[in-house]
């Protein structure tokens, strides 16, 4: 699967959430693209961030503001006059939402739906794709793969504002959004995502990112837990190939889409942290720090057979190489690298292995 770089070349797009790590590297990709990328987000949630240390502000407009705020919005909306959206806001972190499940659920649900209220009122949208997560399904059959039409759920604040996101999405796309000339509308679900640049507190590669390089002992919640995880450049590249899909008008594209890892690739904590260790040159040591507070399912997995038949998107990267990547990443910039320059390498590099 090769992306059309004409289609994007000059087009007007809108990514919410652009300050993040998956925000950051999606406008990086946009840009060498040849988008005309607006981003609309809150600033940077980490200190640092790969939109600062990757100068993502230069790339694209910059339009400070939440998607809570509707009157901001509408004002972002009407400066980027967009034609596609690629909402990746949200409040991400899953210990974040049992401490402020009011701001989890009024970003990741209420932030959505004002999305969806621009795009109707917008009349240059022509696609909107809504990322959410893989923890939007229900956990009620732990071992199987996850498909797009299994119940959704969820166990926690996040989890179950993801699969809010997702209903309150199918009931505008049913409401409001069902034919043309109005946005084709599509979700998206990814696996646990990894990558450089990645230094959001309590998620795994960051924090042994940050043990090692304090020469600490890393601690670990639920080491036995199996995570689907993937280069974070993989589930951007299935966003992109379907949002080329919605653009072209072919709205049998229009519903939800799961962009996880080979099955094989779905493995436990501990193995992650161990083969993270080594490559960073670290014993594989830690601490077994579970937190009753917070319970967490033994497996994720996702099934993305529809992304592979329909959209000929795969995964280029097994989980080894996702984590390669990710401490060549690091690896580099310590050395004093740009680390825009060894982003944009890595996007490359990505596209030609396609």
């Amino acid at each position: 699967m090769a992306l059309d770089a004409a289609r994007w070349r000059g087009r007007r797009i809108l990514v919410t959430g652009h300050t993040g790590f998956k925000g950051a590297w999606l406008s990086l990709w946009l840009h060498e693209l040849g988008a005309r990328t607006t981003g609309f987000a809150l600033p940077p949630p980490t200190r640092p961030s790969l939109f600062e240390l990757a100068k993502v502000g230069a790339c694209l407009t910059h339009i400070e503001g939440d998607v809570r705020d509707p009157a901001a919005l509408r004002r972002a909306f009407q400066a980027a006059e967009p034609e596609l959206v690629l909402h990746l806001a949200a409040q991400s972190l899953v210990r974040q939402s049992y401490r402020d499940p009011v701001e989890t659920y009024q970003t990741n649900v209420l932030g959505t739906i004002n999305v969806l209220e621009q795009c109707r009122s917008a009349a240059t949208v022509r696609a909107v794709l809504v990322v959410t997560s893989d923890k939007c399904y229900a956990n009620h059959a732990p071992f199987a793969p996850r498909r797009e039409g299994d119940a959704l759920g969820g166990d926690d604040p996040y989890s179950s504002s993801k699969a809010c996101a997702e209903l309150a999405t199918a009931a505008y796309r049913r409401a409001f959004f069902a034919a043309a000339p109005t946005p084709a509308v599509a979700t998206a679900r990814a696996g646990n995502v990894i990558g450089g640049g990645d230094f959001a507190a309590e998620r795994l590669l960051p924090d042994v990112l940050r043990a090692a390089e304090k020469g600490e002992r890393l601690a670990i919640r639920n080491p036995r837990a199996v995570r689907p995880w993937q280069h974070v450049l993989e589930p951007l590249a299935g966003y992109l190939a379907l949002c080329e899909r919605l653009d072209a008008g072919e709205r049998d594209c229009a519903e939800a889409w799961n962009f996880g890892p080979a099955a094989e690739d779905a493995k436990p904590v501990a193995w992650v942290a161990r083969r993270t260790l080594e490559l960073l040159g670290r014993p594989p040591d830690w601490i077994d720090q579970p937190d009753a507070g917070m319970p967490e399912s033994e497996m994720l997995m996702l099934d993305s057979g529809k992304a592979r038949s329909r959209l000929g998107w795969r995964p280029r990267l097994d989980v080894d190489s996702a984590l390669e990547w990710t401490a060549q990443w690091h690896r580099a910039c310590a050395a004093g690298a740009d680390p825009g320059r060894v982003t944009v390498d890595q996007i490359k590099r990505y596209c030609a292995a396609g």
